[in-house]
């Protein structure tokens, strides 16, 4: 390291836990009173302007090595970014366990209530480039590292409970299948093309998480508002070695709550960071995104006891036949000093494990827990992964692993193999009962084949039917435009033929209005039995809230002052974020001179962007532009269900109901001395389907 460490001297000394302690070792400042530039060989620059020339108007000399090494260095800014999740953004915070698990694993994190780990979570979509969009319809990655006191812990979740393919085998199929067509490289982040649904229809145990992808739930409101599924199924392992299938689910404090397609559609053009600008104004504003860890727990014996096999990616366990069991809390309170430093080089390993917690011969877990690691050792070209600040364990480490590229540990031993008298044979093995990982004695027996584990791997539809039965009627309306909106744009008649025959196997009526509105005869009915419905897969059984709701003020001045301030204190003591929106930045004048701040323009923000409007208006130089913004943020809001309030005096701009336009979720203030309260409570409820 440095011998001046140049520290920001304004840094506090207090951390909030032992990564962020850790990390402060690797913290640099540049800027600041007295800081004169150097290279990185610490020599002062004199000149970081011009290149060195042979006169004033002849080439650049060769031993300018100050700008060789500008150059070279820039040259060398990125690493190969990754093949999927490539869009990424992390944070850090802590989980603290809220019960103890020690009868059923040995993993310390979990072993009582109270014990508290840092934790570093990377959100990220699976299609898109570093360059694309938050808001794709697309698989999001949940990856959350514990730097636990047994070392690190990494549990890779998505947004969905079920996985594309039931074996790693076919992994590489469906990500070419999903990417951008090879030859022009369009679509970029989505999956509205011909190799997508191709595959689709040709490999059907995909079909349960197509029909996740293509629900609300493919298109989070947040990362705060969705849920993370590992999808794998682990084993839970305590101190007698006795064995508890376990699946594991994160669960937002906030609900699970979605974006139309429209919205989403309409949100990555004109802000492509969205998700990134919403967890960074949340954490920024101490409204730290809370996730509950639950538990799905199956005794070694019951493995054969359902209907479906537990070891089948494409397959969830129903909560209502095998309940989560919350565990423990994680809250993210913490952004990252450097983008690069810490997310892009932030590697994520589902083989990496803790003692109490091991593996099954789930078919997917058996391929990722080679793929990620091997797919990190090709990025960053070191096997020195773990020496990177943000992936380095809390606790100390003692092996023979030696040399690769950017090492920087100074390993002064000069015995470095297992098995030697000159060193005591150190570093010597861990026992069992010191803490040594064990791998669970599974019996195992059988011959060499590339069979399916069961004949339920081959059964794609039961579950999807059940999802599909579980959900609202708005829900599924919302699932069959989202459909129709991807094979809309298959250019091939026979794959989407091909897809309307196969989506009758999960309701023929969904399959019937896919078919009519992509241009292919009705698809022949399938008889199959009544699937089953269960609540917990339907949004609108998840909790509503207010908080952390973004709230569109447009206003002028001569607003009405007692109103708006009354509703502006009622948006900050309920954790409400909003934004003033006037023509211009700055001071906007009530009547009796109340002032408030103008956040945003017309010309730099958009209607979408926001969950409820309050529309204020008052008086502008313009007032035909001011009355144009007024009617422009009504109408957005009211298509997409969302909450509008109206201050008194602006009604004057919006039409009275009629049978066409109901008005619900609108909120006047004109003769309502509760106006704050109710339009508090039409924001927690956050749509209205029932608006015509």
């Amino acid at each position: 390291m440095d011998n001046d460490k140049n520290k920001d001297l304004n840094r506090q000394t207090e951390f909030t836990d032992e990564k962020d302690k850790q990390l402060e070792e690797f913290r640099r400042k540049n800027t600041g009173p007295g800081k004169k530039m150097t290279d990185d060989n610490a020599v002062k620059v004199s000149n970081d302007e011009t290149t060195l020339r042979a006169g004033k108007r002849g080439p650049l000399v060769f031993n300018d090595y100050h700008f060789y090494k500008k150059q070279s260095h820039f040259n060398r800014e990125r690493i190969p970014e990754k093949v999927v999740h490539a869009r990424g953004f992390g944070v850090y915070g802590d989980f603290t366990a809220t019960k103890s698990l020690k009868s059923i694993t040995k993993a310390h994190f979990l072993s009582k209530a109270g014990v508290s780990t840092p934790v570093f979570t990377r959100f990220s979509t699976f299609q898109g480039s570093k360059g694309s969009k938050d808001t794709a319809v697309d698989i999001r990655g949940f990856a959350v590292k514990f730097y636990t006191q047994e070392g690190n812990y990494d549990m890779l979740s998505l947004q969905f409970p079920v996985f594309i393919v039931a074996d790693a085998m076919k992994f590489m199929d469906v990500v070419h299948a999903a990417k951008p067509n090879p030859i022009s490289d369009i679509p970029q982040a989505t999956t509205a093309h011909d190799n997508f649904w191709d595959y689709i229809a040709n490999n059907q145990e995909a079909a349960h998480m197509v029909m996740w992808l293509m629900s609300m739930r493919g298109r989070p409101r947040s990362w705060r508002m969705m849920n993370g599924w590992p999808i794998n199924t682990f084993r839970f392992i305590n101190d007698e070695e006795k064995s508890t299938f376990v699946r594991f689910k994160w669960i937002p404090k906030l609900g699970v709550h979605s974006l139309l397609l429209d919205e989403a559609n309409i949100i990555g053009g004109v802000d492509p960071d969205f998700h990134r600008n919403d967890i960074i104004q949340a954490v920024q504003m101490g409204a730290h995104p809370e996730f509950e860890l639950g538990v799905q727990l199956i005794p070694e014996e019951d493995e054969f006891k359902y209907d479906f096999d537990i070891l089948d990616n494409t397959k969830l366990w129903p909560e209502e036949v095998i309940p989560v069991e919350t565990v423990g809390v994680m809250k993210l309170n913490r952004l990252m000093n450097n983008f690069f430093a810490e997310e892009e080089q932030a590697a994520f390993d589902p083989a990496s494990v803790v003692p109490g917690i091991d593996f099954t011969s789930d078919p997917v877990l058996q391929g990722r827990a080679f793929a990620y690691r091997d797919t990190e050792l090709y990025r960053q070209r070191t096997a020195n992964i773990n020496d990177i600040p943000v992936n380095r364990p809390l606790v100390e480490r003692n092996f023979n692993l030696r040399d690769s590229f950017n090492r920087y540990r100074l390993d002064v031993d000069s015995v470095h193999y297992h098995n030697n008298s000159l060193a005591g044979n150190t570093p010597a093995e861990s026992s069992p009962e010191e803490g040594g990982y064990v791998n669970y004695p599974e019996e195992v027996s059988g011959h060499l084949t590339r069979d399916v584990p069961s004949d339920s791997f081959l059964d794609h539809f039961s579950q999807p039917r059940m999802f599909y039965n579980s959900l609202s009627d708005v829900e599924k309306r919302d699932l069959i435009q989202t459909f129709n909106f991807h094979l809309g744009k298959v250019k091939s008649k026979s794959v989407r033929e091909q897809n309307a025959r196969m989506w009758a196997n999960v309701d023929n009526g969904m399959a019937q209005a896919i078919a009519d509105h992509i241009g292919v005869v009705h698809p022949p009915k399938v008889n199959y039995p009544a699937p089953p419905d269960y609540p917990s897969l339907s949004l609108m059984n998840t909790p509503f809230y207010a908080a952390t709701q973004r709230i569109g003020i447009v206003i002028a001045d001569d607003f009405p002052a007692e109103e708006v301030g009354q509703v502006l204190k009622s948006f900050d003591e309920n954790q409400v974020f909003y934004d003033i929106i006037s023509d211009n930045l700055g001071s906007i004048t009530s009547s009796d001179g109340t002032k408030v701040s103008a956040n945003q323009t017309f010309t730099t923000t958009y209607p979408v962007l926001y969950d409820s409007i309050y529309l204020v208006g008052g008086k502008m130089r313009n007032p035909r532009l001011l009355k144009q913004e007024m009617e422009k943020y009504f109408k957005n809001a009211y298509r997409f269900y969302k909450p509008i309030g109206i201050a008194a005096g602006a009604e004057k701009y919006f039409a009275a109901p009629t049978k066409s336009n109901n008005l619900k979720g609108v909120v006047f203030a004109k003769d309502n001395k509760q106006f704050a309260n109710a339009f508090l409570q039409a924001i927690a409820k956050q749509r209205f389907w029932d608006r015509a």
